[in-house]
């Protein structure tokens, strides 16, 4: 939403985003939880006060920013200059009433260790314009030393707007401490070999997040797996990973994680979330895949849907081709001559969309 101008503060004033790279990205909606990615090299030359915004944010009826200063709000080094903070900022207010919100923001370090405040508070009725500081650097160098990876700083808040009179419930947590508990190996009472690596985990999580899972540890199948240590040859040790950590925390492993070629990542998870049942998993794979998709993926983005059996991934794909020119240079790709030898019949499918 850029280009949308509101009436601000003067701490508020001084932005610059419009000439750099940010992205703001919206997890979730409700309540709103968004990425925040900064380019390192556009910023770092920026002066005490200048700031890099978010785009406009909705929540909870209300329009928001978030404000990152790259070296302090302050202009003078007497008054906090060279420590980067980062705000949320109430733009404009649906009615004349006071607004409460709490406002959580984490970021990782180096070490991939996860840092996260919260804060509450309420934004005054009679000003459009309130800032909330809630994260608070040592300096520009410890950021730059700790945080700034590939280039990029790269938050993650979630802005939760309260009701009027209302006893704030923080977010659920099942995800942080099942995540928890996979990284303990507390309670562990099965493993899986594949390709040499063993990987623990526990039955009931397993069952309880997968059918094939179920069956295969307590259904019929179950007598063949009582052993405590089980032989998988259908899926990559890699994959297996980054899938028994989504069955643990359902969250899709972040960009970080994927690793040098995360298209292939992706595909190979969806296969995966397709051959265990994890329909989520399979699902956010797909809209990841739908999110980075090229005239040099597509082709083989939509095999692998059709292998898959992941038709909103399919039909998406397909509408792809069907743009001006994607058709005719995706034809040139090695991706399609596989299409066409694997499923002639989506090639067919393709050719009556698009009219050819």
């Amino acid at each position: 939403m850029r280009g949308v101008t509101f009436e601000t503060s003067d701490v508020s004033k001084r932005h610059c985003s419009s000439i750099l790279e940010v992205q703001t990205t919206t997890i979730m909606d409700s309540p709103s939880i968004v990425q925040f990615k900064i380019n390192y090299e556009q910023t770092k030359h920026l002066a005490a006060g200048q700031a890099v915004n978010s785009d406009a944010i909705f929540a909870g009826g209300h329009i928001w920013r978030i404000n990152f200063y790259p070296h302090g709000v302050q202009e003078t080094p007497e008054e906090g200059r060279d420590n980067p903070s980062i705000f949320l900022e109430l733009l404009r207010k649906s009615r004349n009433t006071r607004v409460k919100a709490t406002f959580t923001t984490s970021i990782k370090n180096m070490d991939d260790e996860v840092f996260e405040v919260e804060s509450s508070w309420s934004f005054p009725s009679k000003r459009y314009v309130d800032i909330l500081q809630l994260f608070h650097f040592g300096s520009h160098t410890d950021m730059v030393n700790n945080y700034v990876k590939d280039g990029h700083i790269k938050f993650v808040c979630t802005i939760m707007v309260l009701q009027s009179n209302s006893i704030p419930v923080p977010l659920s947590n099942i995800g942080k401490h099942m995540g928890t508990l996979l990284d303990s190996m507390d309670g562990m009472d099965v493993s899986f070999v594949i390709d040499g690596e063993t990987f623990h985990a526990h039955r009931f999580v397993l069952a309880a997040r997968s059918p094939v899972f179920k069956a295969e540890l307590f259904g019929s199948m179950a007598e063949a797996t009582t052993m405590s240590s089980i032989t998988l040859h259908e899926i990559a040790p890699a994959t297996f990973k980054l899938m028994l950590q989504f069955m643990y925390t359902d969250a899709l492993p972040g960009d970080e994680e994927l690793g040098n070629t995360p298209i292939k990542t992706l595909w190979d998870l969806l296969a995966a979330a397709d051959y265990y049942a994890l329909d989520r998993l399979k699902l956010l794979c797909a809209q990841k895949l739908w999110d980075n998709v090229s005239v040099d993926t597509v082709a083989s983005t939509l095999a692998c849907a059709e292998m898959y059996n992941c038709p909103e991934l399919k039909d998406k794909c397909i509408d792809f081709f069907a743009e001006a020119n994607n058709f005719k240079e995706a034809m040139l790709t090695d991706g399609f001559v596989k299409l066409m030898q694997q499923f002639p019949s989506i090639v067919s499918e393709l050719r009556q969309r698009i009219g050819t």
